[in-house]
C-alpha cells in the first residue's frame, strides 16, 4: 500500500468533501493599466502577467515579462498564491502566481478566502485546475470574442481532501513534472547543439557557388484557396499555409488534411521533392517558413503557399532554408504587424550555397540524425518526453478523482 493510499484510508475512508469554487475563492478580473500613461509603466516593480508569460515561463510564476508602477494599481494588488485563469480570448489556460501581482483582462483571479488558508495547498489547486481548464474549453461562449461565464464557473464543485493528502498528491505530481522538465532542458540543449552544427555544415569555402532560388527553380507558383469548410476526413491530401508553421518541420511524407478536389475550381498541385513556403504569417522572424515534401502522392497546395520545383536534393534545400542566414533574408525589410507577407519575387531572391549533389546528400544524412533526435516523436528525447507527459496526465487525473463524502 502506498503512502497516499494509507493517508486516504486513515483520513478520508468514506470520501472527501466537495466545495464550490465560489465558496473557496474570491474572483476578480485582471486589467491593464493605461498604456497611454507612461507613469504607470516607468520603473515598474509589480509583476503584470499576460498569456505570453505562461507560454514562455510555464504555469508557476514569480516574475513577469512586464512590470507596472504602483501608480497604475486600482485598489489593492492581487495577493500571492493566487490562480489566474484565462476566461476571455484564450480560454482554459491557468497559472499559479506565487507573488503579489496584476494580470491583464484575459484573466480571472482566484484568491483563496481567509477561512480556507489553513486547509488548502495552492499547489494542489494548481494541479486540479487542469480539470477546470477542460470545463472551460467545453463551456466557452462561441462568438467573435470567446469567453467563460464566470458565474457558472464559480458553481463548479471541487474535492477538498485533508491537507496531508493534498500535499502527498502534490509531491507525486511534482516528481513527474520535474522529470519532464529535466528531459525538456536536455532536449533544449540538444537543439542548440543541432543548430550549431547545422550552421557549421553550411559554412563553405569559396569553391562552393551561391545561387538564388530563382536560379535553380524550374517553376515557382502560388497555391489556391482551400477553406476550412472544404476539408474532409478523406479525399486528396492537401496543405494549408498555417500547417507549415504548426505541423510540418524540415520535411514531411504525409499530409494531415484532406479535401474533396471536386469542390475546387482552380487547383494547384505539388509533388514529391517540391519545396513549400508559407508566405503569410504572424511573426517577421518566421515568415516564409519552408519544408520539403518527400511523399509519393500528388497533393493540393492552399492559398498563401508558394510551391517551388527544382532538380536538387529537396531535404538539402529545406535544411539550407532553415539556417539563420536564410531566415534573415526571408524577414529582411519586413515590418512587425498583425499579418506579415512575402511573395514569389522575394522568395526567388533568397541566396543559398549549392555544393554538388553528393555533398548535399552527405549533409542531409548528418542533419537527419540530429533532426530525428530533436523532433522525432517515435525515438529519442521527444518520445520519452511525450511518454512522461502522458503518464503524468494519466496519474494527475487519477490522483485528483475522489469519492464524494455523503
Amino acid at each position: 500500500m502506498s503512502k497516499l493510499e494509507k493517508l486516504i484510508q486513515e483520513l478520508c475512508p468514506n470520501g472527501v468533501e466537495y466545495r464550490k469554487l465560489g465558496e473557496i475563492f474570491d474572483c476578480r478580473n485582471g486589467y491593464t493599466p493605461s498604456k497611454a500613461n507612461s507613469e504607470y509603466w516607468k520603473n515598474g516593480t509589480i509583476p503584470w502577467f499576460r498569456m505570453e508569460d505562461i507560454r514562455i515561463n510555464g504555469g508557476i510564476l514569480n516574475k513577469s515579462i512586464q512590470y507596472v508602477n504602483e501608480k497604475g494599481v486600482r485598489g489593492n494588488i492581487f495577493p500571492e498564491n493566487s490562480i489566474i485563469l484565462g476566461t476571455t480570448a484564450t480560454i482554459g489556460i491557468h497559472a499559479l502566481i506565487t507573488v503579489k501581482s496584476l494580470a491583464n483582462q484575459q484573466f480571472t483571479y482566484f484568491i483563496l478566502k481567509q477561512e480556507y488558508i489553513n486547509f488548502i495547498d495552492m499547489k494542489f489547486i494548481y494541479y486540479y485546475f487542469f480539470e477546470i481548464d477542460k470545463w472551460c474549453l467545453s463551456n466557452c461562449n462561441i462568438s467573435n470574442f470567446p469567453s467563460i461565464n464566470v458565474t457558472n464557473l464559480k458553481k463548479i464543485s471541487i474535492p477538498l481532501p485533508p491537507l496531508e493528502v493534498q500535499k502527498e498528491i502534490v509531491r507525486i505530481l511534482d516528481t513527474f513534472t520535474e522529470l519532464t522538465a529535466e528531459l525538456t532542458a536536455e532536449l533544449t540543449a540538444r537543439k542548440k547543439q543541432y543548430e550549431y552544427y547545422r550552421e557549421k555544415l553550411f559554412t563553405f569555402d569559396d569553391n562552393v557557388e551561391w545561387v538564388t532560388l530563382g536560379d535553380i527553380a524550374i517553376d515557382m507558383y502560388r497555391g489556391t484557396g482551400i477553406k476550412k469548410v472544404d476539408l474532409s476526413e478523406k479525399g486528396l491530401p492537401c496543405v494549408r499555409y498555417g500547417e507549415i508553421y504548426t505541423s510540418y518541420n524540415i520535411w514531411f511524407e504525409k499530409c494531415i488534411s484532406y479535401v474533396n478536389e471536386n469542390l475546387l475550381s482552380n487547383k494547384k498541385y505539388f509533388e514529391k521533392n517540391d519545396i513549400l513556403f508559407a508566405i503569410t504569417g504572424e511573426k517577421v522572424e518566421d515568415i516564409a517558413k519552408s519544408c520539403a515534401y518527400i511523399g509519393e502522392k500528388k497533393c493540393l497546395a492552399g492559398s498563401d503557399i508558394v510551391v517551388m520545383k527544382h532538380n536538387q536534393n529537396a531535404k538539402y534545400l529545406s535544411y539550407a532554408l532553415s539556417t539563420n542566414f536564410a531566415r534573415k533574408q526571408k524577414s529582411s525589410g519586413k515590418v512587425k504587424s498583425k499579418v506579415v507577407h512575402s511573395s514569389v519575387p522575394e522568395i526567388k531572391k533568397i541566396k543559398i550555397p549549392l555544393p554538388s549533389l553528393e555533398e548535399q546528400e552527405r549533409i542531409v544524412k548528418i542533419l537527419d540524425k540530429f533532426d530525428a533526435l530533436c523532433n522525432d516523436l517515435s525515438i529519442g528525447l521527444p518520445a520519452e518526453i511525450e511518454k512522461r507527459q502522458k503518464q503524468y496526465e494519466y496519474y494527475r487525473e487519477k490522483l485528483l478523482t475522489f469519492k464524494e463524502k455523503q
